[in-house]
């Protein structure tokens, strides 16, 4: 994987071959800024809340990702890049900020988390190993969901999300490596037994949530900076599908995606240690940005939104370490609010 100066994302492809062998304090509640004339929207200041981890010896870095929620309150959150013996997934209790440790082991590299609707289990994707594997709701009892080909390819999972009935998404990035459009989002069917691929000849896709009404999926392409609206059926079948939202990134690409009680997107921006707002019709409503002052942090991944709260957690990260910064959400948070 390449190191701090260069994007981490855009380097998941190297990250099984590195893990195997080797700011600012304004107000999250400064308010939003009068609206720009490009059609930005308005901006959001970010506080930072606690930081979370360093750069790690081994691997060169850290990379936070997935916060979730889980039903005691706590924060879940994955660290793409740890070494066996730090942890890979963390709980913070958000009240009191304090962290502690869930699950560490010498193989996996976790890029997602999310916990099932249908049995309660705390899900993760394996981006190097091609899996799913799943933990017991406070940590341990791990067991794998997932394994193998899909229509004969190996998948990289990145992101997941999951139905009302559990039947999981993923996000498969695969082709990133060698640049190609060789990506897809795959259906799991909520005993594992069953992969279909939804769509496919996608550019690294990397962000995927369920819009507010479960009638479709939104998933993001890093490569394209684009974001796609996946229309479903009530089994799970694709019935249309189209390019909704292009991202005026700049040299930033579009990483995970998590959607509010209002249906506004949160779109995280790998590159960058910022989000950007659209609403369900593609309108840029606000930027969240970091203090000015912030050196040391690159990348702004992933969102989770308080459950039936607007206290929003943005995992950021960068050769500072990796961090939490909270703001203000434009919308109360939902199932679908913890950035798939």
């Amino acid at each position: 994987m390449q190191r701090h100066s260069a994007r981490p994302l855009a380097a998941l492809a190297t990250i099984g071959t590195l893990v195997l062998t080797g700011c600012g304090t304004e107000s999250a509640n400064a308010g939003a800024e009068a609206a720009s004339s490009t059609g930005a929207g308005r901006t959001i200041h970010a506080q930072k809340f606690m930081r979370l981890t360093q750069v790690h010896d081994e691997t060169g870095m850290t990379l936070l990702e997935g916060p979730t929620f889980g039903k005691d309150g706590g924060l879940f959150v994955v660290d793409v890049t740890a070494p066996e013996g730090e942890p890979k997934v963390m709980r913070v209790n958000v009240g009191k900020k304090t962290l502690r440790a869930v699950h560490t082991d010498g193989r996996g590299t976790y890029t997602s988390a999310q916990f099932s609707p249908y049995d309660g289990r705390l899900y993760l994707s394996d981006f190097s190993h091609g899996e799913i594997v799943s933990l017991a709701p406070g940590g341990g009892d791990k067991r794998t969901f997932f394994s193998g080909e899909v229509d004969g390819a190996q998948m990289n999972p990145d992101d997941i999300a999951f139905d009302e009935a559990g039947n999981l998404y993923v996000s498969d990035t695969r082709g990133l490596s060698e640049n190609e459009a060789h990506g897809r989002v795959v259906r799991i069917s909520r005993d594992g037994t069953k992969a279909t691929v939804l769509a496919k000849d996608l550019a690294a896709p990397n962000g995927i949530s369920f819009d507010l009404n479960d009638r479709g999926l939104w998933f993001s392409e890093l490569t394209e900076d684009r974001i796609s609206y996946l229309r479903l059926d009530g089994e799970g079948k694709v019935t249309s599908r189209h390019t909704a939202i292009r991202v005026d990134g700049g040299i930033a690409q579009t990483d995970s995606i998590a959607v509010d009680a209002d249906g506004n997107l949160y779109q995280g921006l790998h590159g960058r240690p910022a989000m950007a707002v659209y609403d369900r019709h593609g309108e840029r409503l606000a930027t969240v940005e970091l203090p000015s002052r912030t050196e040391g942090l690159e990348s702004a991944t992933n969102v989770a939104i308080t459950p039936g709260g607007t206290k929003a957690y943005m995992t950021v990260s960068g050769p500072d370490g990796g961090y939490l910064y909270t703001f203000d959400a434009l919308a109360e948070g939902i199932r679908q609010s913890n950035g798939g």
